[in-house]
Formats: C-alpha cells, structure tokens, sequence
C-alpha cells in the first residue's frame, strides 16, 4: 500500500512539470506580427493585398458573410 501512494504521489507530482516551449534566439521567427502584414509565401484569397489592413478587414468580413445562413438561404 505504501508503495502504491509512493509511486501515484510521484505521477502526480511528475505531471505537474512542464517543459518550456518558448522561442528564443536571434534566428526564430516568434510569429506574433500582425495577421494581415503578409501571407508569408503562401497562397493569398482573391483581391487581398498583403499589408493593407483594409483589404484584410474586407476579405474577413466576407469569409463571415459567407457563413451567414440568412443570407445563404436568400441566393
């Protein structure tokens, strides 16, 4: 009994360990630009221009009009 509580005290506590999962380095891209500064070589909608904050808000609006089953049903 004694070794049961040792052995699930030391699952608890190993679960409560956690591995650090942040970038570092001059070299890492960390990724937290703004959404519509650019596409980074992959492929862009129709009509949106990368960097124009604009252009992003309007595809975005779109995409979400698009999704909208009141105007679904109305075509």
């Amino acid at each position: 009994m004694k070794r049961l509580v040792i052995v699930t005290a030391a699952l608890l506590l190993a679960a409560c360990g956690e591995v650090d999962q942040s970038k570092q380095g001059a070299g890492v891209e960390r990724g937290d630009h703004a959404a519509y500064t650019g596409a980074h070589g992959t492929i862009a909608a129709k009509g949106w221009e990368a960097g124009s904050r604009s252009s992003w808000q309007q595809q975005i609006r779109n995409r979400g009009q698009l999704q909208n089953e009141y105007n679904r049903i109305a075509r």
